[in-house]
């Protein structure tokens, strides 16, 4: 049996929804049955895509997102991802990226996408915070989701994950869904 392939999954979903994927701003291809495997390079028919899910699927390797060029959304959670990479063509644009639930251990890759301000990493391997230390590269960055990683239930049982974070990170204004407080430094003395 062929494996089920991007072009697959777009001529489905295509189908369903009565779209063309050229034209398309939003394109959820969720849960395909069969899993997909592969972002090949069918991706780049969706020249128009401002938002792109790829959630739950089995799918390892972040890649050919040439010609993606309105991309401000991507959603990979549920996979089966190890690392960050590939973003450089979507660098430029991109300001939501969805990748909770999958095997990552280190947030590199993600420091091109200066205008990122939403970043959900929860449940994956990350340990330390070398492996989040990218973030400080992203001015943009203002909601971050951490939670299930080895580095929050570390550091929540040391008692200064949220502070320690705050601290490091000072352009977030939320983590893990609740919003940081920060003491007013002109406030009352």
């Amino acid at each position: 049996m062929s494996k089920f392939t991007i072009k697959d999954a777009l001529k489905t979903w295509e189908e369903k929804t009565k779209q063309n994927p050229a034209e398309a701003t939003v394109v959820k291809l969720m849960s395909m049955q069969p899993f997909l495997t592969k972002m090949d390079a069918a991706l780049s028919v969706l020249v128009n895509a401002e938002q792109l899910s790829l959630s739950t699927n089995q799918i390892d390797k972040i890649s050919n997102l040439q010609g993606l060029a309105k991309l401000r959304v991507l959603s990979l959670g549920r996979n089966a991802i190890k690392k960050i990479e590939g973003l450089e063509p979507v660098a430029d644009t991109l300001e939501e990226l969805w990748i909770s639930y999958n095997q990552i251990e280190r947030l590199s890759g993600v420091e091109m996408c200066k205008k990122l301000k939403v970043l959900y990493a929860s449940n994956n391997k990350i340990k330390g915070l070398d492996g989040i230390v990218a973030m400080s590269s992203l001015p943009a960055l203002e909601d971050v989701v951490l939670i299930g990683n080895p580095l929050e239930e570390k550091m929540t049982a040391d008692g200064n994950y949220r502070d320690e974070l705050a601290k490091k990170f000072p352009q977030i204004k939320r983590l893990d869904g609740k919003i940081i407080m920060r003491d007013d430094p002109g406030a009352g003395a």
